[in-house]
């Protein structure tokens, strides 16, 4: 029989698990909503900064110094991508598929070994699943001030020209942005994020390991796209910068929480992927279909009115 109380005491861990994976999803938002670049490099940048604040950790380094140095790789990995894409004319997409191919290659060499642990009895780790509800509150802080950074920058003038050659390449060019380094900018910050949230995923979980990233692409869209239609329905027309960026964290958070529920279920967990992909559809399926219908009803009822 399922246990209720089973579910209960699994959400936190669920909760801490959402808010790391939601500032990933922060990384992708930048690239996929506001500059309109499909950018695969996260599923490999995501293990590189893992990669690189383990080792930094085990070499004595404090784990705020590493995930500094996780971040600093991270747009490292994103400005290849856009190096390939903007000075050598690769497709966006082809572009962050052979950076993420070359990484499984470079975490390899970082780590030595396809993983690496770390113990949160021999390092002052920021988090760790042993210790869940200081894990909550140190990433809780860690996605404001992050929410709160973002914000602020894309209100500045180099922020607005990110925005500006996402909506429209020509008209940013014809008022003096230069798109190539912006789109070699923005790929590179999307993947420091990524890469910080690698950082603290790896000392969440206690390792690093040159597979953790595998499908976080499809887990960052989730958790945007689930963080769009809930700030919606939530905030309607008065949704601003800001609560779309909390609101992906929530994407974040709700996404692991409905994954908890299904493995509560005793679904397999062989068929994991299977699932995310069916959230993930249903989710992106609520916005046209809301569209499609609800607007149709709408208009029917006021057209009714005025006959």
């Amino acid at each position: 029989m399922l246990d209720p109380m089973a579910l209960l005491r699994a959400m936190p861990g669920a909760c801490a698990q959402g808010i790391i994976w939601g500032l990933m999803a922060l990384g992708v938002y930048l690239t996929f909503k506001i500059l309109d670049v499909a950018d695969l490099t996260v599923d490999g940048s995501i293990a590189t900064g893992g990669a690189v604040a383990v080792m930094l950790i085990l070499a004595g380094w404090s784990p705020a110094a590493a995930m500094a140095a996780a971040f600093a790789v991270g747009m490292l990995t994103g400005a290849v991508t856009g190096v390939l894409h903007v000075a050598l004319g690769i497709p966006a997409i082809l572009a962050s598929i052979l950076t993420q191919i070359s990484l499984y290659s470079i975490n390899l060499n970082i780590m030595g070994k396809s993983n690496q642990a770390v113990s949160v009895d021999k390092f002052p780790l920021l988090v760790s699943l042993r210790y869940i509800p200081k894990a909550i509150a140190v990433c809780l802080v860690i996605a404001v001030a992050l929410i709160c950074v973002m914000y602020w920058f894309f209100g500045t003038e180099l922020g607005c020209s990110i925005r500006a050659t996402g909506c429209n390449k020509n008209m940013a060019r014809a008022q003096g942005v230069n798109t190539g380094v912006i789109t070699v900018l923005t790929l590179a910050l999307s993947n420091g994020i990524v890469a910080l949230s690698g950082s603290l995923l790896a000392q969440y979980q206690g390792f690093a390991d040159v597979n953790m990233g595998r499908g976080a692409i499809v887990i960052g869209l989730a958790a945007v796209i689930i963080g769009e239609v809930i700030g919606g329905a939530v905030l309607g027309k008065y949704l601003n910068f800001m609560g779309r960026l909390a609101f992906v964290v929530v994407g974040g958070v709700i996404y692991y929480m409905v994954l908890q529920i299904v493995y509560w279920l005793k679904l397999p967990t062989d068929d994991s992927k299977l699932f995310t992909a069916i959230i993930v559809a249903l989710f992106l399926a609520v916005p046209y279909l809301k569209g499609k219908y609800f607007t149709k009803s709408s208009y029917k009822k006021e057209a009714s009115r005025h006959a």
